[in-house]
C-alpha cells in the first residue's frame, strides 16, 4: 500500500486556504472602506470649512469684505495636524490667501462644492471650492473660496483602521484555521468509526458491516460488505478444499502402508524387503507432512483470532502424556511429568498442539529405553514448561533455524519427520505472547525444549 498523504490534512489545507483567501479579502476591503472613510471625512470639513468663509463674506461701501471665521480652521485641525492652505478671490483679485495655490475649475452651479486632489509645496493636498456672488454696489461680484489640505493626517488614519484590519484578519485565519482542523476530524470521525469496528474483528469474522455513515461512505460501505462476502466464500472453498485434501491424501497413503506392511511380511528376499521398507518410510513422512500441514494452517487460522480463557496447563500436560503414552510404551521410553498448579489465558486447543508436537519430537527422536520429562512451574510472573529428553540433541546447526518451516536438524536423516514440528510450536507460543528456547539437555545430553507463556 502506498500512502499518498492525509485526506484530513489535504481538507485542513484546503478549508485554512479559504480562510487565508477571506481574510485578504476582508481585510482589503476594511482598508478600502477605512481609506474612502477618511477622505470623505476630509472632503465633509473641507465643505464645511469653505462654506463658513464663503458665508462669511460681505459688501461694505461696494466692496467685498471677509472675516475670516475661525471655526472654518478650527474644524480642519479635528481629522490632524496637517498644513492648511486657502484662497479667496473676487472676480480676478485676490482677497486673500495663497496666490500660487491651483485652481479648481468653477463650478457649473453657483453655491456647489467641488473637489480636486492636486500638490501643493511638494506636498498631495485635497481642496474644495465653492462660489458666490456677492453684491458689491450695483454689480454682483462672484467671490471663489478654495480651502485645502495636506493629506498626512488622512493616510495615518486609514493605515492604522489598515493596520488594525490586518491584526482582525490574523486573528480570524488563526482562529477559522483551529475550526477547520476540527471540522476536518468530525468529518472524518465516521471513517474512522468504519476503520476502527472493522479492524477490531478477527479473521473469521466476515459479518457485513452495519454502521451509521454519511451519504458518501455509502459506496465505500457496499463494496465493503461485498468483500466480505466474496471472502467469507473463498474461505469456505479452501476449508473444504484442505479438509477433502486431508480426506483424499491420508486414505490412500493408509491403504498403501496397509498393503506396504502385508508385502513385507510374505516376501522372503531382502532386496525386496529394503525397498518394501523404503516405501513404508516414503508413506509415513507423506503422511506425517500432510498431517503437520493441516496441523500448521488450523493453528495459523486460530492464532488470528485467538481465543483467551483460563487453561490449567497441569491438566493440559497431563492429558497430552497421556494421549501419547502408547506411542512412548512402543519404545520403552518413560515420560515423567513434574506440574505445578499454574494457569495462564489462551486456547487451549493450540497450546494442546504445541505441547503434542513437543513430546511428539521427543519420543520420535529419543532412543530405546530412555525418558522424556515434562517440568511446568512458574517463574518471575511467567509459565516455564520445559521438556528434556535423552535423544541424539539438536544437531551441529544454527538452533533458533529449528524454527523455521521445514528445517530439521543435521543428525536426523534416519527419522520420519516433517520439519513443522518446531514451527507450530513457536506459533503458538508466539500468538500467546511468550517465546521458544531451544538448547542442549542436562551435561548436554539429548535436547531441552523450554516454552515460557504469560501468566
Amino acid at each position: 500500500m502506498t500512502v499518498t498523504g492525509s485526506i484530513g490534512r489535504r481538507l485542513t489545507g484546503l478549508l485554512a486556504g479559504v480562510a487565508a483567501l477571506l481574510s485578504v479579502l476582508s481585510w482589503w476591503m476594511v482598508s478600502e472602506l477605512a481609506r474612502e472613510a477618511a477622505e470623505r471625512t476630509q472632503d465633509n470639513v473641507l465643505a464645511a470649512s469653505a462654506t463658513a468663509i464663503a458665508e462669511a463674506l460681505r459688501s461694505e461701501q461696494g466692496e467685498v469684505r471677509l472675516e475670516l471665521p475661525y471655526s472654518a480652521f478650527s474644524m480642519l485641525g479635528a481629522i490632524g495636524e496637517d498644513r492648511v492652505f486657502y484662497r479667496v478671490t473676487a472676480g480676478a483679485d485676490l482677497l486673500t490667501g495663497y496666490a500660487d495655490l491651483p485652481v479648481i475649475p468653477a463650478p457649473a452651479v453657483t453655491g456647489r462644492v467641488v473637489f480636486d486632489t492636486g500638490s501643493f509645496d511638494a506636498e498631495p493636498i485635497r481642496m474644495a471650492s465653492v462660489s458666490r456672488a456677492v453684491l458689491a454696489g450695483t454689480e454682483p461680484v462672484p467671490v471663489t473660496v478654495t480651502v485645502a489640505q495636506t493629506r498626512n493626517g488622512v493616510g495615518r488614519i486609514a493605515a492604522g483602521l489598515s493596520r488594525l484590519a490586518a491584526v482582525l484578519s490574523v486573528a480570524f485565519f488563526a482562529i477559522a484555521a483551529i475550526l477547520s482542523a476540527i471540522a476536518a476530524r468530525a468529518s472524518l470521525r465516521p471513517l474512522h468509526e468504519i476503520a476502527a469496528a472493522v479492524s477490531r474483528r478477527g479473521p473469521s469474522d466476515l459479518r457485513r458491516v452495519e454502521h451509521n455513515a454519511p451519504e458518501e461512505l455509502a459506496p465505500l460501505m457496499a463494496s465493503l460488505n461485498s468483500l466480505m462476502e466474496r471472502l467469507g466464500q473463498s474461505i469456505r472453498r479452501s476449508e473444504d478444499f484442505i479438509a477433502e485434501a486431508a480426506h483424499r491424501v491420508r486414505t490412500p497413503l493408509a491403504t498403501v502402508r496397509t498393503q506396504a506392511d502385508i508385502a513385507l511380511r510374505t516376501v522372503e528376499d531382502d532386496a525386496e524387503k529394503r525397498r518394501l521398507r523404503a516405501m513404508i518410510r516414503a508413506v509415513d513422512e507423506s503422511s506425517r507432512s500432510a498431517g503437520q500441514l493441516l496441523d500448521h494452517a488450523a493453528v495459523a487460522y486460530r492464532a488470528d483470532d485467538l481465543a483467551r480463557r483460563p487453561v490449567d496447563l497441569s491438566d493440559l500436560a497431563a492429558q497430552t502424556v497421556a494421549a501419547l503414552e502408547p506411542a512412548a510404551a512402543m519404545k520403552d521410553i518413560t515420560l515423567g511429568l513434574d506440574a505445578d498448579a499454574v494457569q495462564v489465558r489462551g486456547d487451549p486447543v493450540l497450546l494442546e498442539n504445541a505441547f503434542r508436537n513437543v513430546l511428539d519430537n521427543a519420543i520420535k527422536y529419543s532412543p530405546e529405553d530412555t525418558s522424556v520429562h515434562i517440568h511446568i512451574t512458574e517463574t518471575g510472573g511467567e509459565a516455564h514448561i520445559t521438556v528434556t529428553d535423552e535423544g541424539p540433541g539438536l544437531g551441529g546447526g544454527p538452533v533458533a533455524a529449528l524454527t523455521e518451516r521445514f528445517r530439521r536438524g543435521s543428525n536426523t536423516e534416519c527419522i520420519v519427520g516433517s520439519g513443522l514440528g518446531l514451527t507450530i510450536v513457536e506459533d503458538v507460543v508466539t500468538a500467546h505472547g511468550g517465546r521458544v528456547q531451544l538448547g542442549a539437555g542436562k551435561e548436554g545430553v539429548g535436547a531441552c525444549v523450554l516454552l515460557v507463556l504469560p501468566l
